[in-house]
């Protein structure tokens, strides 16, 4: 009775996978030009690969005369045995591939950049690619954002986040906005001064680091006054949608409110007068998760939509 040997006796040492690959090919064609035409890498390096994996196991793969070279008994055999194995391997990359299309992308965001932001460019992305398929998640909670299960978020910050890696999508801008029937019913707002004293609406947030009006008019410089009393809300996006419906004048974050400004929803009663802040809003990938297309696919369309974007001020 033999006696069974544990895996790591049974297991001979494998060769890179660019050898193997590059065998295939040259053997395909008997041809090192040829291989190196179709993985699009340079003849010397096919000839290199193919030369490493002779010496890998000892044996000669190729004869090989002035101009040419053809497969030995060995190579045969060779190749015999590892084609079906490459496109069994091809296969299952395809099958990953597809799954992995498949799989919606996890993208986080706060409830203002989720619904002012993504939601209005959601519809063109999907036109566009329509082989993906975003799941997004609105929280004002940045563990949430942050969790395990989250491919890509958006948050505002100093642009460090520990285990992600951070690209800037947009600065943080902030003016007044307002309805045009508003500004039109109330022509005394486009006077900073006059602001103080006129229907401020105001967000009472959680994000105690949000900037308020009375922070705001002290950044611009105007004189110091009590607010009367602002009309509040428990979040941006409603606090937006009143400026619209005109319950009074809101604090605009620029990119959040570019395109009900464009649309002609909102308008900016004190034209140009505005505050950065040092803050921005940036997109986040973390670093421990591993890769996938699709993931890649919208990073890369969040980031072309961000270089694209109207800039305020020197941003």
């Amino acid at each position: 009775m033999s006696q069974t040997r544990r895996p790591s006796e049974r297991r001979k040492p494998l060769p890179p996978l660019d050898y193997l690959l590059a065998f295939e090919a040259a053997a395909e064609h008997e041809s090192f030009a040829s291989a190196a035409r179709q993985i699009n890498i340079s003849e010397t390096a096919i000839s290199r690969k193919v030369r490493l994996l002779e010496q890998h196991f000892g044996l000669p793969f190729f004869a090989r005369g002035h101009r040419s070279i053809e497969l030995t008994p060995h190579g045969r055999e060779f190749l015999s045995r590892i084609a079906p194995a490459l496109e069994m391997l091809r296969d299952a990359a395809d099958d990953a591939l597809k799954t992995s299309k498949k799989r919606p992308v996890v993208l986080a965001a706060t409830n203002s950049v989720a619904s002012l932001w993504l939601t209005p460019r959601l519809h063109e992305f999907r036109q566009a690619n329509k082989h993906l398929s975003i799941m997004l998640v609105a929280s004002d909670n940045d563990e949430e954002c942050l969790a395990d299960t989250v491919d890509l978020a958006i948050l505002r910050g100093d642009g460090t986040w520990k285990g992600f890696d951070s690209h800037l999508v947009f600065g943080e801008t902030i003016f007044p906005v307002c309805s045009p029937d508003f500004l039109q019913q109330n022509p005394e707002v486009a006077q900073i001064d006059n602001l103080a004293g006129a229907p401020l609406i105001e967000v009472s947030s959680s994000h105690t680091e949000w900037m308020n009006w009375q922070a705001w008019l002290e950044r611009m410089g105007a004189p110091a006054r009590r607010l009367e009393r602002p009309a509040l809300f428990n979040t941006y996006p409603l606090s937006i949608y009143a400026a619209v419906d005109g319950v009074g004048v809101a604090l605009g974050w620029g990119h959040l409110v570019d395109q009900l400004i464009n649309s002609g929803k909102l308008v900016r009663p004190l034209g140009a007068a505005q505050v950065r802040t040092e803050f921005g809003y940036y997109l986040l990938t973390p670093q421990n998760h591993p890769a996938f297309p699709s993931r890649t696919e919208v990073a890369d369309w969040l980031k072309a939509v961000s270089a694209a974007r109207v800039r305020y001020g020197d941003q």
